[in-house]
């Protein structure tokens, strides 16, 4: 009994491992995370200490109120100077809140928050702002500041890669808006590894949450992405945080759009449209005219569908090209459009309307670079395919919204009117729409279809 005793103090002496990135535990180290799938993730770690049966009460740091009585003020947002950033963060950034703005290399991040700080200095009412960048020098970042007529006497600006110079920074300028650029650069001696890296990036953040949550003071962190586009770092970094905004454009268009992937004070669903250009980044309030390309004559192969984007309603355009092949498999090439759901959709024409198109080449994209994963846009997908297989237009005032199931009936999507309200003001009279919707807006009439044959009926009719 002793010998047992003392080899089940071995083994609860013996360190564990555990990922990084889902904080899964092994025995032994491994080089794939066994649950998330992640490589070079699993670290040692210290045993655990055994869980304590009862714990002392302490003082609490600040007594608990009644909820009625509790102060608003420091909950409040404070608008950035920029629409389309307060939308997407929710009326603003609240005092103490952590935000970390994703994206890839060149989309325009630094160019976004500096104009930020240069907003936020100019408005005068949070105090100044603090621009920390560890990518780059004083001299570069003023460079940018000049092209883009981001220059304020309250703008200050830091070149630091060490956390304690940074919050040495903010002790002597106590900023009301700190911007570090970018967290993966920053280092502490506290912490082991080099930066950048997952030991580094996770007391670095803690480190800058705590200084926010202590002083009420809004950090705004850069952050890097990986090859699948996911941020890059810990995943316990996208936890600690309380908003996580992803940056997205194509490097050969000026369009960029700013998503909420997470955000602890309003949507994480809303969408901000802005155009880089050379004197810097334009925000966008109606974006709806990118996506659409009004052509004078009706052309085969283009349907017009509304996406809603958070509550904000986008006109976007689908085209799509069928065309005969002297391949042995035909191709499929989609751009901006989810690929299954387009191989749904064509298998859908194929069985439940009778739109064969196994033996020839399809293609089909979006206008203006927009991405559409919203089901919504499946009776646009089918109508475009069906267009062009047939060489039939589509009227030119005519949009189209619902989802398609695989027995070809036509779905309901949500904010029908909404929808409807969009196009009828950007000069659409006539729609295609699920039954059963609700009330039409004015200016708009609406033909409701339940399923796949209905709407090929009425596009075989025009």
């Amino acid at each position: 009994m002793p010998q047992k005793n003392a080899r089940t103090a071995r083994t609860a002496n013996r360190p564990g491992y555990r990922c990084t990135e889902c904080g899964h535990e092994v025995a032994k180290w491994v080089g794939k995370c066994p649950s998330c799938q992640a490589w070079n993730t699993v670290e040692e770690a210290a045993p655990a200490r055994p869980a304590l049966s009862k714990v002392a009460a302490g003082a609490p740091a600040t007594p608990a109120r009644p909820i009625a009585e509790v102060d608003l003020d420091s909950a409040r947002a404070i608008s950035t100077g920029i629409d389309e950033l307060d939308r997407v963060l929710g009326g603003g950034i609240v005092p103490g809140a952590v935000a970390l703005l994703a994206g890839e290399p060149g989309v325009g991040k630094s160019t976004l928050l500096l104009e930020v700080a240069h907003r936020w200095a100019a408005g005068g009412s949070g105090g100044p702002s603090l621009y920390v960048t560890g990518e780059e020098s004083a001299g570069q970042v003023r460079l940018r500041a000049e092209r883009t007529d981001s220059l304020h006497p309250e703008l200050y600006l830091g070149a630091e890669s060490d956390l304690p110079s940074v919050l040495g920074h903010v002790d002597a300028v106590k900023p009301g808006l700190l911007i570090v650029d970018s967290v993966q650069t920053v280092q502490s001696a506290e912490a082991e590894g080099s930066p950048g890296g997952v030991t580094q990036v996770r007391a670095v953040t803690t480190a800058l949450v705590a200084l926010a949550k202590e002083r009420g003071l809004p950090v705004v962190l850069v952050g890097h992405v990986t090859k699948d586009g996911a941020v890059a770092g810990p995943r316990v970094l996208e936890h600690l945080v309380d908003v996580v905004l992803q940056f997205e454009g194509d490097r050969h268009s000026s369009l960029r759009m700013l998503r909420g992937i997470k955000n602890r004070f309003g949507p994480a669903d809303e969408v901000g449209c802005f155009e880089q250009g050379d004197e810097g980044i334009i925000e966008i309030t109606d974006p709806s005219g990118l996506f659409v390309n009004r052509q004078e004559t009706q052309v085969p192969g283009t349907a017009v569908t509304v996406m809603v984007e958070g509550k904000r309603p986008l006109l976007a355009e689908v085209q799509a090209l069928v065309t005969p092949t002297q391949m042995t498999i035909p191709r499929r090439a989609v751009s901006g459009l989810d690929s299954a759901r387009v191989s749904m959709m064509l298998a859908v024409l194929d069985k439940r309307g009778n739109i064969t198109t196994g033996d020839q080449e399809v293609f089909a994209a979006t206008v203006g670079g927009m991405k559409v994963t919203e089901p919504a846009a499946d009776l646009a997908i089918a109508l475009a395919v069906a267009s062009s297989k047939m060489d039939l237009p589509l009227p030119s005032n005519v949009i189209a919204v619902g989802e398609v199931g695989l027995a070809g009936e036509i779905r309901r999507v949500n904010a029908v009117g909404r929808r409807l309200a969009e196009a009828a003001r950007l000069g659409f009279d006539r729609a295609l729409i699920p039954p059963d919707c609700g009330p039409v807006p004015q200016g708009i009439r609406a033909t409701e279809v339940r399923d796949l044959r209905s709407a090929l009926r009425a596009l075989r009719e025009r």
